[in-house]
């Protein structure tokens, strides 16, 4: 920590995004009036906004503005990255050539979307295709999700390649447009680090009740076009044509930036429980950030990562520490709404035990993973009644009832 001084401790975060809006807001609420400036630098041409919302802004659920966060008092340069910074002068240099002394600076620079070989929308060279195919798109920005939606207004077919949270995410919210969608994914089922067979099943079926047709078990490895995409071919050689592709085949940590500056940086930007990087004064929280060797990459984690490092620049709780984060994800699309909490995929040993309720009339699937009376982990589909019972068992290790299956039923069960 940087020890305080008369004048305001000067705090710079490189990026504008969830993290970055959540730390400046709880620093900002906690610190003495006065004591603290901070600035954020963000790439896009907007202030902070809730990005797990946007297949909801396209399928027409939200305006953009309704995803705005709050930054407090903080000053926003939107449009202005950092391009790079100096650990040992403590100054930063942006994307429009200016340089600024900070005191602290964070590292929230988020993730950017994996474009594989071959399925690159700008081309890729030495693949056959390099040149930009239009009709081709991803969805990581508000500016993404303007383009996508312009695009699917006279687009007549779309596939989606990848079958994680943002690919059934997409391809609900282009099926809510009225396109015909194929949803391409190479795994054997859905969604498979959250979701195991069962569930995945469930919510495949919801895709197809709402229009979605799902392929699964084979990649796909080239989309065909000359000036605009054609279709997308797989592995086993089959095509599905469209003239509109959205690739969601999975994001990794923005890192180039702690790269170029010498910062320790593994799978993300390696930080120890302070938050703090291998760099004197430099700290890393969100997508970007790795800490006990996991990049969480979830909304709620980079929230809490914030919430820590706010407590210890603030003053609030010079101590404070951050010790990892519940794996709980969410995702409600239309009517389809799952979560899953804990560890419900994993390889699990002889002392483990499991509970399945499931209503294929109904469209819901319910998993509890046990041992003994402690709660691993839960998979909901279709109905998350249970959700808040769940949570609290698992995060506080509460014990279990000796019939756990009444915390499945839809009336749910106090623990």
């Amino acid at each position: 920590m940087t020890p305080r001084t008369a004048r305001p401790l000067r705090i710079a975060v490189a990026g504008a995004g969830m993290a970055a809006a959540r730390l400046a807001q709880q620093t900002l609420a906690q610190a003495p009036p006065g004591t603290v400036r901070i600035t954020l630098y963000g790439q896009e041409p907007r202030a902070p906004y809730n990005r797990t919302l946007l297949t909801g802004v396209l399928a027409g659920r939200y305006a953009p503005a309704d995803l705005a966060l709050p930054t407090g008092t903080a000053a926003v340069h939107r449009a202005t990255d950092v391009v790079a910074f100096d650990p040992a002068a403590r100054t930063l240099r942006t994307s429009t050539g200016a340089t600024a002394p900070y005191d602290v600076l964070v590292l929230a620079t988020g993730a950017e979307p994996v474009l594989p070989a071959g399925l690159h929308p700008h081309g890729t060279p030495g693949t056959g295709r390099d040149v930009p195919l239009r009709g081709v798109h991803t969805l990581r920005t508000l500016e993404d999700c303007a383009r996508l939606g312009e695009d699917a207004r006279h687009a007549g077919r779309a596939v989606v390649v990848g079958g994680g949270v943002l690919g059934v995410g997409t391809a609900l919210a282009l099926a809510a447009r009225g396109l015909p969608v194929h949803l391409l994914h190479r795994a054997p089922h859905l969604m498979e680090h959250h979701l195991d067979a069962g569930a995945a099943a469930t919510v495949r079926r919801g895709l197809e009740a709402a229009g979605v047709r799902v392929r699964t078990g084979h990649a796909v490895t080239a989309l065909h076009g000359g000036q605009r995409v054609t279709g997308a071919e797989l592995a086993d050689g089959s095509r599905h044509d469209a003239d509109l592709a959205v690739l969601a085949c999975g994001v990794r940590p923005r890192t180039a930036l702690a790269r170029t500056a010498g910062l320790t940086v593994r799978s993300g930007v390696v930080v120890d429980d302070r938050l703090a990087t291998s760099a004197p004064g430099v700290y890393a929280i969100g997508d970007c950030a790795e800490h006990r060797g996991t990049v969480h990459g979830r909304a709620e984690a980079a929230w809490e990562q914030a919430d820590v490092l706010a407590a210890r620049l603030s003053g609030a709780r010079p101590q404070a520490r951050y010790r990892g984060s519940f794996a709980l994800l969410r995702l409600s699309a239309g009517a389809l709404d799952v979560a899953a909490l804990g560890d419900c995929t994993g390889e699990h040993g002889p002392d483990t035990d499991s509970v399945r309720l499931a209503d294929a009339t109904r469209g819901t699937y319910k998993k509890l993973v046990l041992r003994g009376s402690e709660l691993l982990g839960a998979l909901l589909v279709g109905d998350l009644t249970p959700l808040g019972d769940l949570t609290d068992a698992c995060e506080r290790g509460e014990p279990v009832p000796p019939d756990p299956l009444h915390l499945l039923m839809t009336e749910g069960a106090s623990l």
